[in-house]
């Protein structure tokens, strides 16, 4: 009976094929994130290990997920074109850089948050950006490219006119928000400026000597997506069902501060330690043009910027052009 014994072994092999646990596709995910509230996806991600949770439902296997802090987008950046990091959370700026300097390899996967970012001073003397001068100084997480730097130029530019646009440059400095925050509030510091995000800015807004000289939503007339998720579009394209549990965990973070945003808050400040309530830190999360989606909003005003200033090479015709396809579909700008 050799073609009955045959056809028992294509059958043994074919159900040995449909019981055998799907093989994974990468051994490790590695993760930076930065602080801050936008970043409260990624927090909850890394805390309710969501990503190891939908990439075991994928049945890939036993996958590390690690995750490192770091305070500035710049940095972030480098571990992501040096391989040491497989995705990254900062701005739209530094992933449109990225996006630029590889050619295209550096995508984003989607949006984690966003936030209306508040440049505060102690000046009283400074009521719009004309009012600065060479006496102060602007901390940004990065010069020049940060997103809070970008929006600097672009609201400068609108204020005093084209050729004011790096008006305000010389007067940055790099410097991350928490250090920001001790150096604006103790008051001896050079740094009498910080454009920020929250929760540092409603930190620094409870001194009575601070107060608000732009609000970015002002600028760009509605959301703003300024933590993004982006990685190499190579470790995407040979790890797509891995891609799409990262983008399902970021996903359930988002439905779990939008469902239970109390619950959400503390978990995130058992993670951060930062020094508010949960009821404080709900009452950020639901300020008006706070944002917690994997819809990216804002990019194409920061990339037609980079490129008329010459900072990118390549002019992006849509946002699509520098995001994974996985987000195609979403209505991003």
């Amino acid at each position: 009976m050799p073609f009955l014994r045959r056809a028992v072994g294509a059958l043994a092999v074919a159900l040995g094929l449909a019981t055998s646990p799907v093989q994974a596709e990468t051994g490790e995910v590695r993760f930076t994130r930065q602080p801050g509230l936008i970043y409260m996806p990624m927090v909850l991600a890394e805390q309710q290990r969501l990503v190891e949770k939908h990439v075991a439902a994928a049945g890939l296997g036993d996958v590390k997920v690690s995750w490192v802090t770091l305070t500035s987008g710049g940095a972030s950046v480098d571990a992501l074109i040096s391989g040491n990091v497989d995705f990254v959370t900062s701005g739209a700026t530094n992933l449109l850089l990225a996006w630029d300097r590889t050619r295209g390899e550096v995508k984003g996967l989607a949006a984690s948050a966003g936030a209306p970012m508040l440049l505060v001073t102690r000046n009283p003397a400074v009521k719009t950006l004309a009012d600065f001068s060479a006496k102060d100084r602007i901390a940004v997480p990065t010069v020049k490219v940060s997103a809070q730097a970008v929006m600097l130029q672009i609201a400068a530019e609108r204020q005093l006119g084209e050729a004011g646009r790096n008006k305000l440059d010389p007067i940055t400095v790099q410097l991350g928000h928490p250090d920001a925050v001790g150096a604006l509030l103790g008051g001896t510091s050079e740094v009498n400026s910080h454009f920020s995000l929250p929760p540092y800015q409603q930190i620094e807004l409870k001194d009575p000597k601070i107060h608000v000289v732009l609000n970015s939503y002002d600028v760009v007339g509605g959301l703003l997506s300024n933590a993004i998720v982006f990685g190499r579009g190579k470790f995407m394209d040979q790890n797509p069902k891995t891609t799409a549990a990262v983008l399902a965990a970021i996903d359930e973070a988002n439905a779990l501060i939008r469902d239970d945003p109390k619950r959400a808050a503390e978990l995130y400040l058992g993670a951060t330690k930062e020094k508010f309530t949960p009821d404080e830190l709900v009452a950020m999360m639901k300020q008006p043009g706070v944002v917690f989606s994997t819809t990216p909003y804002g990019t194409m005003l920061q990339a037609d910027h980079l490129a008329k200033a010459g900072v990118l090479k390549t002019r992006p015709k849509a946002w699509t052009d520098f995001f994974y396809k996985a987000v195609h579909g979403q209505p991003g700008t």
